[in-house]
């Protein structure tokens, strides 16, 4: 019918595609590659893609993606070693697909148990729905909080924490230049590696949705004639035109940072973002070592 909004595959059927990406990948990959190779496997279309969370600033299929994670992680299938790096497990690099949807439910029925005990609320904690499934999750709303409050800054301001994350990142003579007039260069910083160094000018788009890839080609023109180095920051999400065009075959190659990857950075970095590491001490009496003294 026209007019109707596309469908998003639910968090639990992205469950096996989102393992089979990390497999792909390696067995390790970080969450543009785990989502990018996902949107490659699936298939999905642009219009997926453009599909709002609760009207921004994550798309719906990216929001879906991070709970399938969660949920591979909580089942032991993958594990995240670092920050913004995904692995298998041995059980996630052997577990077939037609044991996934049982260990799914596995893990729901005994997360839904300790919500019980915990909170002593059964009678509230008993729905199937999928909105109270992704509730009992370990929520991601950090990155969602995160994008809102780079969404409201000013031009200028957004403009300033690229410059920021860049200085961090190990750019040199980072500068914010963005002006009219100046063909949609936001920037420029020098990248140095080893004992060569080079240029990079960046653009920043705080958008809801995607970016095409007009955009990528309008800010390699911009480029043109000062250097051959780009990279574009967008709070959003591009498509998979916009990634085509920015590696395409005889133009310079642009260097992409979406929302999700964004928030890593600030996060990996402590800019805008604070993070609280706790421990957990876990005692197991082992019986045996009782039984070995008589």
């Amino acid at each position: 019918m026209a007019g109707e909004a596309p469908t998003i595959p639910r968090y639990n059927e992205q469950l096996w595609p989102a393992l089979c990406a990390v497999r792909e990948l390696g067995h390790s990959a970080r969450l543009d590659e785990i989502n990018e190779r996902v949107i490659e496997r699936e298939n999905f279309s642009d219009e997926q893609l453009a599909v709002l969370h609760n009207e921004g600033p994550r798309s719906e299929l990216e929001y879906r993606l991070a709970w399938a994670r969660t949920y591979l992680k909580g089942m032991g299938t993958l594990a995240n070693t670092s920050r913004g790096v995904w692995e298998t497990t041995s059980l996630g690099r052997e577990l077939s697909e037609d044991a996934i949807e049982p260990l799914w439910r596995e893990y729901k029925t005994k997360r839904r148990a300790e919500r019980r005990r915990k909170r002593q609320q059964a009678a509230s904690e008993s729905t199937d729905s999928e909105a109270d499934e992704e509730t009992a999750a370990d929520t991601e709303d950090w990155k969602e909080n995160l994008l809102e409050q780079m969404l409201v800054m000013s031009a200028t301001g957004f403009e300033r924490l690229a410059q920021r994350l860049l200085r961090a990142a190990g750019f040199i003579n980072t500068t914010v230049t963005g002006r009219s007039g100046d063909g949609g260069i936001d920037g420029v910083g020098v990248y140095r590696l080893s004992l060569v160094s080079f240029p990079v000018f960046f653009q920043c788009k705080r958008y809801k949705g995607t970016v095409g890839p007009d955009k990528v080609r309008d800010f390699r023109g911009a480029m043109a004639g000062r250097g051959d180095k780009g990279l574009l920051i967008t709070t959003g999400a591009f498509t998979r035109e916009a990634r085509g065009e920015a590696t395409r075959d005889g133009a310079p190659p642009i260097d992409l940072i979406d929302g999700e990857q964004l928030c890593e950075l600030l996060k990996k970095h402590q800019l805008g973002v604070r993070t609280e590491e706790r421990r957990v001490e876990e005692v197991e009496v082992v019986s045996s070592f009782f039984d070995e003294l008589g």
